[in-house]
């Protein structure tokens, strides 16, 4: 059996996430464990934007509200939890896109925070 992949936060993503309901934190979490053994959940999709399948998002419907978690899984043996949160908007599927400049962001910094020596990492 191979080691887990180690699970990293960036921001706020980790108590965004807590505060769910514990139905929806069980699937974010299922998926996220899925993620660290090297697989994929049921519910994951690649996220558009941002070329294939290295940034996912599981969406979780709970009691009429919608939650969303993206990670991504592109930098070798780390998932990166990037953002988590409710959607807001009543329209349509698509991620709001301050929420899409957020991921980015957040991608990025999680770009750099593989790159730095492991020894000089910092928090994220």
């Amino acid at each position: 059996m191979k080691p887990l992949k180690p699970v990293e936060w960036i921001a706020s993503s980790r108590d965004d996430l807590s505060s769910f309901p514990k139905d929806v934190r069980a699937v974010f979490g299922e998926a996220l464990y899925r993620a660290q053994q090297g697989g994929e959940h049921p519910a994951a999709k690649a996220l558009k934007g941002f070329g294939g399948r290295g940034v996912l998002e599981v969406v979780d419907d709970f009691d009429g509200d919608t939650f969303r978690a993206v990670y991504t899984v592109r930098l070798a043996g780390v998932v990166y939890v990037l953002h988590a949160f409710q959607k807001k908007s009543r329209r349509g599927r698509e991620t709001a896109k301050h929420d899409i400049e957020l991921i980015r962001t957040r991608l990025r910094r999680a770009e750099a925070h593989h790159q730095a020596p492991y020894e000089k990492r910092a928090k994220p």
